[in-house]
């Protein structure tokens, strides 16, 4: 278990971001002026601060980032910011005194610079006297790996507890904790937050193990190259001083942007299919579906959603009210499937009142499908990293829909296919990717699938 006290450096860069949108906001409000006193100025000023620091990274802030970086982060926010804020008057303003933008824009800036330098040093003297920090260990124990452990020490601004070092090469050093297997269970006892890895020390076999063990328990990673190591395209380099560390890239769910721009996306997407076709289409089914067998119009099923809590996911009614439904997967010639049911599932319209999970937040346009918990109890034992599609929010169609493994799992290699599939979504996900998926999902209607039943 983590410390409590420790949790709540999670909320340091959030509440920084609050305040500095805080002071563009007052600042408006101070000069009371009806230019800038008003919902279009202020969530203009507001989206585009928020939009310009995603592509400058003005809040990647970090304990090691050297205030050379910090001015240079801040050099490029501002810079953006007064470009679009004078582009602002310009598209909707003309005629607005120029020397009340001054006024203004200068105190923004001057307040942002001001906070932005007096919490980067508050931080650092907050950590001197032993708050704020991470539990780090290291593995390896040659020259790299001392000069980090070294950092450590000296560097109490920093906020770092280093408790040692773990090596197969045994050695008689005062930190010497024991060796590589010893230390994931060290991790957990001591609720470590960041392991590093000195390259040169560990087998190929024994980073990947490092790597699922810190991704599984959600601790940091970072590599210590040899000077002549090279940089593979998966890590970032950053520097600890004048110290070189290897940092794993962020996969894009791991980026806050990717959420942000995914949800944007649902809603919209949802919205526009309830407007155009959902509002007419739905009165017209309910009707057929009544007509074609008793029971309601809609099948409402818990299914696993993203970290494994559990939703109901709506369905448009396609099979005949029975008890099997939570247990027993639709198979070919499935008796209980109507005759309308058998064509809802054909064309996927089934599946059209998901866009009310997406709208309440449950699931997503594109991505893994959402399994029963009995499937996902079953496949969990069975399949390598099945949860890992669980860590994304599940979607009404997905890659694996769309390569071929829709529908029943006959033998093992469909689900572990699906899985592939799901993986691999989540680990290159790009905008243009779920559009190319929804773009074949409605192809794919058209088409008679193999699976489709």
């Amino acid at each position: 278990m983590k410390e409590k006290g420790k949790k709540y450096s999670i909320f340091i860069r959030p509440l920084i971001i609050l305040f500095d949108i805080l002071i563009i906001n007052s600042v408006a409000f101070f000069y009371s002026d009806k230019e800038y006193l008003n919902i279009t100025f202020l969530t203009y000023t507001t989206v585009f601060w928020i939009l310009i620091s995603l592509y400058t990274k003005f809040y990647n802030v970090y304990r090691y980032t050297h205030v050379s970086k910090l001015i240079s982060l801040i050099i490029s926010q501002i810079f953006v910011f007064v470009l679009s804020f004078f582009a602002y008057f310009t598209i909707f303003r003309e005629g607005v005194i120029v020397n009340r933008q001054i006024e203004i824009i200068s105190t923004i800036i001057l307040s942002i610079i001001l906070l932005k330098f007096i919490s980067f040093f508050l931080l650092k003297s907050y950590r001197l006297v032993g708050k704020n920090y991470r539990n780090v260990i290291v593995i390896g124990e040659n020259n790299a790996a001392k000069n980090i452990a070294k950092l450590f020490s000296q560097r109490q601004d920093l906020g770092y507890r280093f408790f040692g070092f773990f090596s197969d090469k045994r050695n008689p050093s005062k930190k010497y904790l024991g060796t590589i297997p010893k230390a994931f269970q060290f991790v957990l006892d001591r609720s470590i937050d960041e392991i590093y890895c000195e390259a040169s020390t560990i087998t190929q076999n024994q980073l990947n193990e490092i790597r699922e063990f810190t991704s599984f328990h959600k601790i940091e990673f970072r590599l210590i190259p040899e000077n002549k190591a090279i940089y593979s395209k998966d890590y970032i380099l950053e520097h600890y001083g004048t110290l070189p560390v290897l940092k794993p890239k962020l996969l894009p769910f791991e980026k806050v942007e990717t959420h942000i721009v995914k949800r944007i996306f649902d809603v919209l997407f949802s919205l526009v299919m309830c407007f155009t076709i959902l509002w007419w289409l739905l009165p017209i089914v309910f009707i057929l579906v009544k007509l074609d067998s008793k029971g309601p119009l809609f099948f409402i099923q818990k299914r696993d959603g993203i970290n494994g809590e559990q939703f109901y996911c709506y369905k448009i009614r396609s099979m005949k009210v029975n008890l099997e439904a939570d247990e027993k997967q639709a198979t070919k010639n499935d008796e209980r499937i109507t005759k309308l049911g058998s064509f809802l599932r054909r064309t996927s319209l089934d599946e059209l009142p998901q866009f009310f999970n997406v709208l309440k937040g449950d699931m997503s346009v594109v991505g893994p499908r959402p399994h029963i918990n009995v499937q996902t109890e079953k496949y969990i034992k069975e399949i390598d990293n099945y949860l890992i599609r669980n860590s994304v929010k599940p979607g009404i169609t997905g890659l694996a829909q769309i390569s071929g493994f829709r529908g029943e799992v006959i033998k093992k290699a469909d689900i572990k296919n699906r899985v592939k599939f799901d993986i691999f979504y989540i680990e290159n996900w790009s905008f243009f990717l779920d559009l190319k998926i929804i773009f074949q999902t409605i192809l794919q209607v058209f088409k008679n699938q193999e699976k489709a039943y």
